[in-house]
C-alpha cells in the first residue's frame, strides 16, 4: 500500500506545493509547528532516510536549499531549521521549519492553526519568492 506521501505525489491527496522537480516534492505541512513548516520528500518511496539511493540522498539537500531560501524570503525568522525524524510516515522526508530559537523545533508544541485559504496563499508566496 502506498504511503500518504506517495499518494500526494500521485495527486490522489491534495497538498500546498512549494516546489517540485522530477525527483523531489516540497509542500506545506498540514500540522505545522511554525508558519511555513514545509516537508521535502523524494518521489521514490523509501521508508528510512539513509536507505535512499546515494544519488537521491545527495540531491535532496540542494533541492531543499532552494526551498529553504524561498521560505526564508517570505516567513520572518532567524533561519530555517532542518529535521529528519522519520517516525510519523513510512516515507523518507525532511522538515524545513522557520525558527528563531531551538524551541521552535519542538514537535510537541501546539500546532499552528491555518485555514486552507491561508495555507494556499502562503504556498503561493513561497513559490513566487
Amino acid at each position: 500500500m502506498a504511503s500518504i506521501f506517495t499518494r500526494i505525489i500521485r495527486g490522489e491527496i491534495p497538498c500546498h506545493r512549494i516546489g517540485e522537480d522530477d525527483r523531489f516534492l516540497a509542500f506545506l505541512d498540514i500540522n505545522p509547528v511554525r508558519k511555513g513548516h514545509t516537508l521535502v520528500i523524494p518521489k521514490v518511496e523509501v521508508d528510512r532516510f539513509f536507505d535512499l539511493p546515494a544519488d537521491v540522498l545527495s540531491g535532496i539537500l540542494p533541492f531543499a536549499q532552494g526551498v529553504a531560501r524561498r521560505i526564508e524570503a517570505v516567513v520572518p525568522c532567524d533561519r530555517i531549521g532542518m529535521s529528519v525524524v522519520g517516525l510519523e510516515v513510512p516515507h523518507a522526508h525532511m522538515h524545513l521549519i522557520p525558527i528563531d530559537s531551538l524551541n521552535d523545533m519542538d514537535f510537541t508544541r501546539p500546532k499552528v492553526k491555518m485555514s486552507n485559504e491561508e495555507m494556499a496563499a502562503l504556498a503561493e508566496q513561497i513559490r513566487n519568492a
